[in-house]
């Protein structure tokens, strides 16, 4: 069925002056363009907020051309201008766990802005107002619909779908300086590496089972299981629309596992020349590459 080929990804083709929509491959290799299928527009959160029937959308593209992804072509992420960026701290027991901390009681939220965003294989800047940037892996819900006081066993029907986040952090900022709001230490620019696909949930058959790693270097530096995740997407959103109204296209980043650099022994942090290799199971790949600013 095309249905689970819905991948949903937003790119720049050579010359392009504004972005495109397409759909993304399994093996992330080549795409079809919806861009130019009648009544589909070139932004998804726009696709998004009209609620689409996704069979028929899948009807719609089965004629469209295949494009070849190539150094022609530059996958954005796939959503560029979240209305909210809302992260949970300490999400996992694992990453309780190698801090020495207990599980939150509940949910620690933060944000981040939207200018951390960067594609699949964009670059992040090693900022030289910090020389403490760390990596965190994590599972991004995507909002579908309006939420709003929403019931917990209703929870999952505002969901769209699913992609691959690097939570990038600046700890020295998060834990150190700021007064130790995590503001500045989460938002610094290109602090959140996104995609390469928004995946549509019909094709996620349990989003409790989904191994996630981090490479770093090629050495392998996290490696957890989204089942491992203390308070699931249906908690989280049942909490949060109680006194925040969730919209089309608002991302949450859902927690990390173990693993981060800066428990490790000794602790590790990013350098420009650094490869972050990022992986979800099912979701997709990035490789985003640390530079001097």
């Amino acid at each position: 069925m095309l249905a689970a080929r819905m991948r949903f990804v937003q790119y720049l083709r050579k010359g392009d002056l504004a972005k495109r929509l397409g759909v993304l491959a399994d093996d992330q290799k080549s795409l079809v363009e919806l861009s130019g299928v009648e009544g589909v527009p070139s932004d998804l959160k726009a696709l998004i907020a009209q609620n689409p029937n996704i069979e028929e959308l899948s009807k719609k593209i089965q004629k469209q051309p295949k494009l070849e992804v190539n150094d022609d072509v530059t996958i954005l992420p796939p959503i560029t201008d979240p209305g909210k960026i809302i992260c949970i701290g300490l999400n996992y027991q694992d990453h309780c766990d190698e801090q020495n901390k207990p599980a939150p009681k509940e949910p620690m939220f933060f944000s981040k802005y939207n200018n951390a965003l960067v594609g699949p294989q964009d670059n992040v800047i090693a900022h030289k107002a910090t020389d403490k940037i760390d990596w965190e892996v994590e599972l991004v819900c995507v909002i579908g619909k309006v939420a709003r006081h929403v019931a917990k066993e209703n929870a999952m029907d505002y969901v769209f779908g699913y992609g691959v986040a690097q939570d990038i952090s600046a700890r020295d900022w998060q834990k150190e300086r700021n007064g130790g709001q995590f503001l500045i230490g989460k938002s610094m620019d290109t602090f959140l590496p996104f995609g390469p696909a928004v995946v549509h949930k019909s094709l996620v058959k349990d989003v409790y089972n989904l191994p996630l790693k981090t490479w770093i270097n090629g050495v392998e530096k996290q490696n957890g299981n989204t089942g491992n995740m203390i308070y699931k997407i249906d908690d989280v959103i049942n909490r949060l629309s109680q006194t925040i109204t969730l919209l089309p296209g608002d991302i949450i980043l859902t927690g990390t596992p173990k693993g981060v650099g800066m428990h490790r022994s000794p602790p590790e942090f990013l350098q420009p020349g650094d490869v972050i290799k990022t992986e979800i199971v099912g979701l997709g790949t990035m490789t985003n590459k640390v530079v001097a600013p």
